[in-house]
């Protein structure tokens, strides 16, 4: 298949980009959300002009898009009330030059966006967004990475980490600090190849990198992991890797990087895989019934499953998805009922009980409409877990409910480690086990599955 470099924005048929959206989770309202396999049409009323390869972060109240192109590049953007169904502008004035591919990060308070095309070609610039005041503030440009577009950004609580893209495929990266308004570049050491249309995620500690493509090479998949602590990479596992791909998806699922979809050399995939961080492993995912193949589609991660929607196969959009449950190895299609229309460079955010899709590129050409998708409103079961401690032995105390009398299925970092009664109440032994770990129970008759639960444990245990 044919690779395009970085384009014009007249030329959107066929540039491979996956957009990056952060997922933190509030409650949409007060009441427990009902709703299950079910779209609600997002209003156009106010919303930002239709566009393609813009970016997205959830805020834990609004979804902010912003830049992308259309009829041209642009700088504007819109803040998205999913309690309203409502939107409001985003003010230009200071706002970053009109770009698209480039990356978008929410700090908490800030959305901070940088890199990306524009009429001048890449840029090295960016601009921190603040929605309470509706203002912009450039930031520095002093010792920041050499100007791209098509690379990746991660937050990491601290800093901003961007790393990758194109023109040149780089393997050179920054990290950046809102509080001193500073950058301090990756270390290039045992860092992985330059590469474009790859994709990077952020578990709680380092920064994992996988795929993409680069004019060396082509498609590749081998990735690294970066500790920004100790400035230093460890390559990823290639040993039961999926196959060599760039703009697929990718989300961390606490515990385990899932990444699926793509094109590769043989065209598009709905193949994948899981990541063990811990173990340096791969696993495949199933296929059956996964979404047709694709490139370029969305994915974002509940807390138990994985949503992928949307993207192209070179003939055509799709706006079909699927559910993924790691716990149990399997798909569930996303239903097409009031679906948006069939796209790709749509972006994505998780709400906390919605996928939001937004903008992109369907039959008709850049998009301004988007919808909200109900997986499910609250997790059938409710998870607790804790670090106990009795005499010189420590164990994680789980507590859950409803409780109906089975047995269920105890995962850490997704995967089964014992199946016990199904009576509300745990143990999970530590034995010497320290660092940070995902807890999740699902039950073996019905395969519902609690919220995950992170537990840090720190010193030694017997």
């Amino acid at each position: 298949m044919k690779k395009f470099r970085l384009a014009l924005v007249a030329s959107l048929p066929l540039l491979l980009f996956l957009s990056t959206a952060n997922c933190t989770p509030p409650a949409k309202s007060d009441q427990p959300n009902e709703c299950n396999d079910t779209w609600t049409a997002t209003s156009t009323k106010n919303a930002p002009a239709g566009r393609f390869y813009h970016t997205a972060v959830w805020t834990s109240t609004e979804m902010i898009v912003w830049g992308g192109g259309g009829s041209g590049y642009t700088n504007t953007g819109g803040r998205y009330s999913a309690i309203t169904d409502s939107w409001t502008a985003t003010s230009t004035a200071n706002a970053p030059s009109p770009r698209s591919n480039h990356t978008a990060v929410w700090t908490g308070t800030e959305m901070i966006v940088w890199g990306g095309v524009g009429d001048d070609g890449v840029v090295n610039t960016g601009a921190r967004y603040n929605p309470s005041t509706d203002s912009w503030i450039p930031i520095s440009t002093s010792n920041a990475p050499s100007p791209r577009a098509n690379h990746t950004a991660v937050w990491t609580g601290s800093e901003m980490i961007v790393w990758g893209g194109e023109i040149v495929h780089s393997n050179t990266g920054g990290r950046y600090d809102p509080a001193t308004d500073t950058w301090t570049p990756t270390s290039t050491t045992n860092a992985p190849a330059g590469r474009f249309f790859h994709t990077a995620v952020w578990t709680g500690t380092e920064m994992i990198v996988w795929g993409g493509f680069n004019h060396f090479d082509g498609d590749v998949n081998t990735g690294g992991n970066y500790n920004p602590g100790a400035d230093s990479w460890t390559p990823t596992s290639t040993t039961n890797a999926p196959t060599a791909r760039d703009a697929h998806a990718a989300v961390w699922a606490g515990g385990e990087m899932i990444v699926w979809g793509g094109v590769g050399r043989s065209g598009s995939l709905n193949t994948g895989g899981r990541y063990n961080l811990s173990t340096d492993s791969w696993t495949a995912i199933s296929t059956a019934h996964a979404p047709p193949p694709r490139y370029r589609p969305t994915a974002v991660w509940t807390g138990t499953e994985m949503i992928v929607w949307g993207g192209y196969d070179s003939f055509s959009y799709f706006n079909t998805g699927g559910n993924y449950n790691p716990s149990i190895d399997s798909w569930t299609p996303t239903t097409t009922n009031n679906a948006p229309t069939a796209r790709d460079t749509q972006t994505a955010v998780w709400t906390g009980s919605e996928m939001v899709i937004w903008g992109g590129i369907d039959s008709r050409g850049v998009s301004n409409t988007g919808g909200r998708y109900c997986a499910q409103g609250v997790s059938p079961l409710t998870l607790d877990a804790r670090v106990r401690r009795q005499g010189q032995k420590r164990f994680v105390a789980l507590i859950w409910s409803p409780a109906d009398g089975g047995s269920v299925n105890v995962l850490r970092n997704n995967t089964v480690i014992e199946t016990t009664d199904d009576d509300g109440l745990g143990q999970a032994k530590l034995w010497n086990h320290t660092g940070t770990f995902y807890y999740q129970v699902c039950e073996t008759d019905s395969g519902d599955c609690s919220n995950q639960v992170r537990v840090v444990v720190q010193g030694t245990g017997d």
